[in-house]
C-alpha cells in the first residue's frame, strides 16, 4: 500500500516558523517529484512547493517565495518543508502529493496524496 504521511502542522503565531514532513510507506520518495498543496476555507486548493526527482531543482508559490524552504532527506524518504514568517494568510490544510519525477502544478500528475496537516497562523 503507497501511502504519505505528514507531520509537523499546528497552531503559530504571525512571524513564527513550522517544519511540516512527509514519509513515504511503500514507495521511494527520492524517485517522484513531491509537492506540497494547502487549501484554506472556501478557497481552492493550489500548489506551494515542488521538489524535483533528479536534480532536486525546487519551485514554489509566488507568495511563499522567500520565507517558505523545500528539501529532501533520501536516508529518512522523507522531504520537509520549513516555513519562516508566518503569516495569517498561510492558514490552512497542507497536503503532500507523489508524481512523475518533474515538478507541476497540474494537481492531476500527482497519484499518491497524503491526509493533510492543519497548518493555523494566529495571535
Amino acid at each position: 500500500q503507497l501511502q504519505l504521511v505528514e507531520s509537523g502542522g499546528g497552531l503559530v503565531q504571525p512571524g513564527g516558523s513550522l517544519t511540516l514532513s512527509c514519509s513515504g510507506v511503500g514507495l521511494t520518495l527520492d524517485y517522484y517529484a513531491i509537492a506540497w498543496f494547502r487549501q484554506a476555507p472556501g478557497k481552492e486548493r493550489e500548489g506551494v512547493s515542488c521538489i524535483a526527482s533528479g536534480d532536486g531543482k525546487t519551485s514554489y508559490l509566488d507568495t511563499v517565495k522567500g520565507r517558505f524552504t523545500m528539501s529532501r532527506v533520501t536516508a529518512n524518504n522523507s522531504v520537509y518543508l520549513q516555513m519562516n514568517n508566518l503569516k495569517p494568510e498561510d492558514t490552512a490544510v497542507y497536503t503532500c502529493a507523489s508524481g512523475r519525477p518533474w515538478c507541476t502544478w497540474n494537481q492531476g500528475s500527482f497519484h499518491v496524496w497524503g491526509h493533510g496537516t492543519q497548518v493555523t497562523v494566529s495571535s
